[in-house]
């Protein structure tokens, strides 16, 4: 184990093997994928790298778990479980936050407010299980009405991006777990040690190991049989529009769900009567969280010319004010971007801009001495999806609904 976990409260915590059909498991022929720290580019830990067998083995479990997690349990005692994961979720908050800073880069402060509001939605969706209400339809015919209810689509395939390794996992499954669904997990091969650890949390929780799967790989013709294989109904992925086309197109061979969250297109426009020290603010939470690598990030400041230059002004000041660093490392607010693939495209947009005329404020070149280790950031514009699952709709996403109608009844 490397000594920058010695820290964790609780070290079973860290796992680097996948969790298929309720067991640890290392990779074929103990092939393994380095993670890398972005903040020095080095070696963080090895994670297995399972193959596709181990994604048929985690179907086939889930198939034969999904039907049962959804008759033996009732929607009250599903967000029975969900509550009990979300109370080890907080309880466990330092270790998973230090998990994701010294994995994804962010800051120990941003890690730990995503924790925080990754374990919001097992709350959400604890309550809501017990909110999947049907409907009462007269019918047009007499002495017969009409039922409408809502069962679980079944078998789940999770595909998650690495920007937001723990919220992004929880607010697809804790749906689909709330629903009744089981989920098979392809987490980033960037920050696959979030995913393992918050799936530790839920078995401890006593959500059965059939209904729960993680399968990290790097092998992309592997990860493809969460679209393909026909057992999987829904498959749910968030990520760049380029690999969602491709995802939607071979889930159509087998005629499944998909949910789509894709990219992002974020223009900030700050009008000449706005309180520009609000507008600064709210421009350096666009811009900067996560480092400027969300779906969400400002992609473009527009500022009308009356205020132009104290914004300017008073935006240069604060950017001035960040600490760049290690996340886990005390007092640095802004944490390495994620590789060095990340630095050169951001590199690449600043030389564009300052060949086009831009006037460079503070900044212009990567810090000396910091490296970076993943993919780049990625972006969509009007093709980014549609984004229900973190609200009351979510639910429904993993649900299928059924209308019966019921003869000799009596009544009209």
């Amino acid at each position: 184990m490397a000594d920058v976990f010695a820290k964790l409260q609780d070290k079973s915590l860290l796992i680097s093997s996948g969790l298929v059909a309720g067991e640890w498991k290392k990779g074929q022929d103990g092939k393994t994928f380095p993670v890398y720290e972005p903040s020095s580019a080095t070696v963080l830990q090895e994670c297995a790298n399972l193959s596709r067998q181990d994604f048929i083995d985690a179907i086939e479990s889930a198939k034969k778990g999904s039907a049962k997690f959804h008759e033996s349990t009732t929607a009250k005692e599903r967000g029975a479980l969900l509550r009990k994961w979300f109370d080890l979720v907080i309880a466990n908050a330092d270790d998973l936050a230090l998990i994701l800073s010294l994995e994804n880069g962010k800051t120990f402060a941003e890690a730990r407010g995503e924790v925080v509001y990754a374990a919001s939605f097992i709350s959400w969706f604890a309550e809501e299980a017990t909110r999947s209400y049907g409907d009462t339809i007269p019918s047009s015919y007499a002495n017969t009405t009409v039922l409408t209810f809502k069962e679980p689509v079944g078998v789940c395939g999770i595909i998650t991006p690495w920007n937001f390794p723990a919220a992004m996992i929880t607010r697809k499954i804790a749906p689909a777990f709330a629903a009744g669904c089981s989920v098979i997990i392809k987490p980033p091969s960037e920050t696959p040690f979030s995913a393992l650890a918050l799936a530790k949390l839920a078995l401890a929780a006593g959500i059965p190991s059939d209904i729960i799967h993680v399968v990290p790989t790097k092998d992309r013709e592997a990860s493809m049989e969460l679209a393909n294989n026909p057992i999987v109904k829904k498959l749910s992925f968030t990520g760049s529009t380029g690999v969602g086309k491709m995802l939607t197109k071979a889930a159509a061979g087998t005629m499944k769900r998909v949910s789509m969250e894709l990219g992002g297109n974020a223009p900030f426009i700050v009008f000449d009567d706005a309180d520009i020290d609000q507008a600064v603010e709210g421009a350096l939470i666009c811009k900067f969280r996560c480092s400027g690598q969300t779906c969400v990030c400002a992609n473009r400041l527009l500022v009308h010319e009356a205020v132009r230059d104290q914004f300017i002004e008073k935006l240069v000041a604060r950017v001035k004010q960040y600490k760049l660093g290690r996340g886990i490392d005390e007092g640095v607010t802004q944490g390495p971007l994620v590789n060095a693939a990340a630095v050169q495209k951001v590199d690449a947009h600043v030389q564009d801009a300052l060949k086009k005329g831009a006037v460079l404020h503070t900044g212009g070149k990567a810090p000396e001495g910091l490296k970076g280790a993943a993919e780049a950031p990625f972006g969509g514009v009007k093709e980014s999806g549609l984004g229900r699952e973190g609200s009351k709709y979510g639910l429904a996403e993993y649900q299928n609904i059924k209308s019966v109608t019921i003869g000799n009844l009596g009544f009209n």
